[in-house]
Formats: C-alpha cells, sequence, structure tokens
C-alpha cells in the first residue's frame, strides 16, 4: 500500500517521526508536509506564486518533501507534482482536537479533504494537546478498528481524534462549536485571537464534542460536497 503522510503542524512537529514509523508498518510511505505550521489554513493553497518544495532526509529509505505553502498544497504537489496516486493518506497527528464545527479551519481535515477530491483514501488524526506526547499509542487500536468494519469502503475520508487509556470508539457527527474567539486589541491597530471553550454537554453521546470529553475515540466519516442536497431535492424542480 502506497501511502502519503502530511500535516499542519510543518516539519519540525514532533509527533512527526513517529507517525512515519508507525505508517511504515502499513505500507510504502511518501512524505509531503508544510514548512511552517499551517494551523487554522482550511483548504486554502497558493495560486498566485510559486512556492518552494525541497527534497529532505528526515528518516532512512522515506521519500520526504517540504512545501513552503499549505496542507492542501501539500497534497496537490504530492499528487501534480510528483504525479503520483496513494492508497492512503494519513494527515496528522494534530496538536489538538478537530472537533464540532471548528473543523473547518483545520488544515489537518482539509488535507484529508484535499486528498479525497482526489480520488483518494484519508484519515485525520488529532488529539488534545495534554496528550499530544502519546498521540501514536492508541493508532494500533484505531486502525484495527478500521480494518475489522471496512470503514474506508464505506466513506472516503474520517476525521478521527485520538485520546490514550479511552473508553471505547465511537462513530460519531459533528458537533456545535468546542472553541470561540474573542479579538484583543494589541496596540498599533493590531488584534489577536483568544479562544475560549464555549461547549456545553448535550447529554448524548453521538457528537464529537461530546463523546471526547467524555473520554471516547471518535471517528467521524466526512463528505466533500458542499450541495444541501435537501434543499437542492426541493428546487431542482425549477429548473425543469
Amino acid at each position: 500500500m502506497k501511502i502519503l503522510v502530511t500535516n499542519d503542524d510543518s516539519v519540525s512537529a514532533p509527533q512527526l517521526i513517529p507517525l512515519i514509523r508507525w505508517c511504515q508498518k502499513l505500507g510504502e510511505i511518501t512524505v509531503v508536509v508544510p514548512k511552517y505550521e499551517q494551523s487554522g489554513k482550511s483548504q486554502g493553497v497558493e495560486l498566485l506564486k510559486g512556492f518552494e518544495v525541497k527534497k529532505v532526509d528526515l528518516t532512512p529509505d522515506i521519500s520526504a518533501y517540504v512545501v513552503d505553502s499549505t496542507p492542501a498544497d501539500c497534497v496537490r504537489f504530492a499528487v501534480l507534482g510528483l504525479q503520483e496516486k496513494y492508497d492512503l493518506v494519513i494527515t496528522g497527528v494534530n496538536r489538538g482536537y478537530n472537533i464540532g464545527k471548528d473543523i473547518l479551519y483545520s488544515g489537518t481535515v482539509s488535507a484529508a479533504c484535499e486528498a479525497a477530491a482526489w480520488g483518494m483514501k484519508a484519515i485525520a488524526f488529532s488529539t488534545s494537546i495534554k496528550y499530544y506526547d502519546q498521540a501514536i499509542e492508541p493508532l494500533d487500536k484505531v486502525w484495527a478498528f478500521f480494518q475489522e468494519h471496512k470503514l474506508l469502503d464505506v466513506c472516503d475520508h474520517y476525521n478521527v481524534n485520538v485520546i490514550p487509556d479511552d473508553k471505547g470508539i465511537r462513530i460519531v457527527r459533528m458537533g456545535e462549536r468546542y472553541y470561540c474567539d474573542s479579538f484583543v486589541p494589541q496596540g498599533n491597530d493590531i488584534y489577536k485571537a483568544q479562544g475560549k471553550r464555549v461547549w456545553q454537554d448535550s447529554g448524548e453521546l453521538v457528537l464529537d464534542t461530546d463523546c471526547l470529553v467524555h473520554g471516547y475515540i471518535t471517528i467521524m466519516p466526512l463528505t466533500f460536497s458542499r450541495v444541501n442536497m435537501e434543499a437542492y431535492n426541493k428546487l431542482v424542480h425549477l429548473s425543469q
């Protein structure tokens, strides 16, 4: 199996090498990662100017490239620049949960979405800052769950949040916002977003936000389409 590894935390992310070593158990690895941290860059790509791509030595026998652009551009370069197709794209492990509506901003999740747009299977992995040093520990369990239930036959790409010492694995749907920002003036017309938790427990273990807080690994199937099918089905007759 040919596997592409990317992230949004950059080539300097402490969990990149451990993730590469874990992925080597699954197949042949290519690594294409951002030069600098790209958290919150969503699925942005650079169209107006060129960007630097350098081949680097990360681990023995691994082809690795550092891209001075976004996670989505890392995937695009891996497919269009290297002219390769991959059986699986692994992105992460992100330092910080990607849950609720906040996944709309995530470079980690968006790299998986970009992979799906090019017809590839993808899994985005994230964990909390608190558990970041233990990020690789639950991956064997999660991969076994994917294999046992043939999840990648059901959906092309998934958002997965992992924690150690979990109570189990739950298939979830997207919750509401977990974080919200205040914009704090820094002087000289500069404002900085300052996050705060706004999550409220729904009491139902069906949302990614609730399940994580209550100690479960979460697996959420994603969709690439932005079409509101309910509205489309109500309105499509207007064009006939």
